[in-house]
Formats: C-alpha cells, structure tokens, sequence
C-alpha cells in the first residue's frame, strides 16, 4: 500500500444516491476471464452499451474525465455486498479518493484497507463542489491534503474534512493489516523467546516466521 497525503487530479461528478457495489463492478466483469481488467469494468452497466461500446454521454467516457483522479457522488455510496473488488475497479480505473454524503460501511473499510481515500462531506458541500467541477468542466484540478485535512479546488473556498485519526494515520504511512502488526515486531520476539524457553516443544528448529521478516525487512524486501 502506498501512502496516501496529497492527490491533485481531475475530479468527477457523479451525484446518485445508493450506487451499489454491484453497479460499481458488475458481476460479470469480476468473472470475465481469469485476469479481469477491473477497471475496465468501473461502473460497467453505466458506461457501456449492450453491444460493448462506450456511452459518449457518460462522465467518465468524456474528455477530460476518463482520466479522473477523485470522484465526486451521492450518498450510501458502496452499499450492497461486501465486494473488495469494487475498490478494485475504482483504483483499476485510476482513482484514489471517493467523496461523497455517505458510505456503505464495508466498502468505507475495504477502501482504507486499499490505499483509496473516502471523504464524508455534508450534501451542501457536496453541491458546492459538483457545482464547481459543472463550472471549470475539467479545466481546473482538485487537491485533496490528507495531512491538511482539506479540499481545495478554483471556485470557493477550501472545505475542511474530518477522518479517524487512526484510519487516516494508517493512509499517510500507507499501512495494511500486515503493516500494523509488524510495528510491534519487537514486543512479538519478545514474547516468542519468552514463550520459546517455557514451552519449547510447540517450535520448530527453524527460524521463526517474525525473524524470517526482520530479515526481509532489514534486506529492504
């Protein structure tokens, strides 16, 4: 996972209310071979016709926002199932930051988990910004500071935006699951030599897996 502090890119909008994560990567498209282009299948059923062409009318098919870096929607963005692969799509297709009235609370988790930024703002603020990008129609960047905690764009002032401390520490040092655990790698071997010398019948004679890590940690693997 990369770390996430500052993006600047083309923004979006998209402002409909309960886009599930079905419409946001369609079945088919996560099972349509067995190295599916994810984002190609962003929002599939939207951006396609039957027959497989692009709808020129669609948002993300025009120029310049087929090369979006945010995207700007409604609320109960993400509802529906618990598919990871929605992220997928969204990062497949090159964006990193969602922002929206609300999201379904797996997929607000799924994509912090991923490295892709999701930003609660009031329904006002959100008509403030979609009126903003309707205004510059891609010829002005958005900037989202994580570190700031703002959003800046031509048009008005900047909108401040609130996230967890502890969700937005993990983006800013880019940290998974794995990453979080290995902070504690000294307290692990710690208790693994602990435990080793009081039960030493449940160790192999090989190097622990946390030593295995250290190792590849400190060789910059």
């Amino acid at each position: 996972m990369q770390p996430f502090k500052t993006l600047t890119g083309i923004a979006a909008s998209l402002v409909v209310d309960n886009i599930d994560t079905d419409q946001i990567i369609p079945v088919h498209r996560m099972l349509a071979s067995m190295n599916p282009d994810y984002g190609a299948g962003l929002l599939a059923n939207w951006r396609y016709s039957p027959d497989g062409t692009p709808k020129p009318d669609f948002i993300l098919n025009k120029e310049p926002f087929t090369g979006a870096r945010i995207l700007l929607t409604g609320a109960n963005f993400g509802c529906g199932s618990s598919r990871e692969h929605a992220v997928w799509a969204l990062h497949g297709f090159g964006i990193s930051c969602v922002i929206a009235v609300s999201f379904g609370d797996i997929f607000f988790s799924n994509c912090v988990r991923q490295g892709l930024l999701p930003i609660a703002l009031a329904t006002a603020q959100i008509r403030d910004l979609d009126g903003r990008i309707a205004h510059c129609a891609g010829r002005e960047l958005m900037t989202v500071n994580l570190e700031e905690l703002t959003i800046h764009m031509a048009g008005g002032p900047d909108i401040a935006f609130q996230i967890d401390d502890g969700l937005r520490a993990t983006l800013l040092e880019g940290l998974d699951e794995i990453g979080h655990t290995l902070r504690y790698l000294d307290l692990i071997e710690a208790h693994e030599q602990v435990d080793r010398a009081a039960r030493p019948w449940v160790y192999l004679e090989s190097e622990s897996m946390w030593s295995v890590q250290r190792g590849a940690n400190d060789a910059g693997g």
